[in-house]
């Protein structure tokens, strides 16, 4: 049996804070594997600035190649709509039955996740893996699990440890600057964004 990561979001760019992200959880959680799910429409965000799926999808895929268990896939994009996380964990399951599916997502999105379209779900579908933002978000976040996550079915693995947090909006406000960003975005990444003139006024 396969322990696989899924790491969803715009990634609108992806950026080095994602594949560390993705790197962390894979050595602390002993994965097999992480996929990167880039979303068609997301639920809970303005598509100002969202260059097309197309170009997201791209960008992942040179993101991870030189990663040999990191994958992309386009479920959600060739869903089209929004992309709920319900649904996708669905289908993944359905996709590798044999498979414990690590849904990873970060404090924010961990203190909404029984906000979320069918909780109980993405509950039944996946161990909810959560990172911290800083040292001092641990305690709130197996406060959060204890008290709104558990009783809903949830079952959760609070990491101890935060991970570099990058803005995608920052380096899209910079894409002009690259020795202010060089260090956020991997090299190839940046050249597809200027070679295919995205994030420009």
């Amino acid at each position: 049996m396969r322990k696989t990561g899924i790491i969803g979001g715009t990634f609108n760019p992806i950026h080095n804070g994602h594949i560390l992200l993705a790197v962390y959880c894979k050595e602390k959680l002993n994965l097999d594997r992480v996929i990167f799910i880039p979303t068609y429409t997301p639920p809970h965000k303005s598509d100002k600035d969202l260059v097309s799926e197309v170009h997201r999808l791209n960008m992942c895929n040179i993101a991870v190649q030189n990663h040999v268990d990191f994958s992309v896939s386009d479920i959600e994009i060739k869903r089209k709509g929004k992309s709920y996380t319900f649904e996708t964990l669905t289908s993944l399951k359905e996709i590798y039955p044999h498979d414990t599916l690590y849904f990873i997502t970060g404090a924010d999105m961990f203190l909404t996740l029984e906000k979320w379209k069918n909780p109980e779900i993405i509950f039944d579908k996946a161990i909810i893996a959560a990172v911290p933002r800083n040292s001092s978000d641990c305690k709130m976040l197996s406060s959060h699990y204890k008290n709104f996550l558990k009783p809903l079915g949830a079952k959760a693995c609070i990491l101890d440890e935060p991970v570099l947090s990058v803005s995608s909006t920052f380096i899209r406000e910079n894409i002009d600057d690259y020795d202010l960003i060089k260090s956020l975005i991997d090299r190839n990444v940046y050249e597809y964004i200027v070679k295919n003139n995205l994030y420009k006024e």
